[in-house]
């Protein structure tokens, strides 16, 4: 297929455009991230076995502060440790849903994924992703017929 230089140019500012949502909870904290065109958001929240169980409230309080929705994330990145299990289990819960639900496609990286970096920041996860050809959806939901 070719591509005119216009129909190339909308699918790169569309790439670029992209709401990202990066979600950490394999350590002490929570640490959630939004990238947008023009902002980066974050916060960090304690992280407790209650809170793992409110982990989507607190992703949905998060988007809202922001004035965003799900609706507005094109993207998620996932750290899939190593780390705490539980935390763990319960983001890549929230986002494989996501994925099956709302087709919001998604990376499961690891800070080991990013051998040879130094002072690895968390809104440079997505373009080590690309980097290092992390690939999508790496942990595939299974589709019950």
């Amino acid at each position: 297929m070719i591509l005119f230089s216009s129909a190339l140019e909308a699918i790169l500012k569309n790439k670029i455009n992209m709401n990202k949502l990066l979600i950490d909870v394999v350590s002490e904290k929570i640490f959630l991230m939004i990238i947008t065109k023009d902002d980066i958001y974050n916060i960090t929240k304690e992280n407790t076995k209650i809170n793992y169980e409110k982990l989507t409230i607190i992703i949905k309080d998060f988007l809202n502060s922001n004035s965003l929705s799900l609706d507005d994330i094109n993207i998620i990145y996932v750290n899939r440790g190593p780390g705490s299990f539980a935390g763990i289990r319960n983001s890549l819960s929230f986002v494989k849903a996501l994925y099956v639900t709302r087709k919001i496609d998604y990376y499961c990286y690891s800070f080991d994924d990013f051998k040879d970096q130094k002072d690895i920041k968390y809104e440079n996860i997505p373009n080590l992703c690309d980097k290092f050809k992390i690939k999508k959806n790496l942990i595939k939901p299974i589709y019950l017929s």
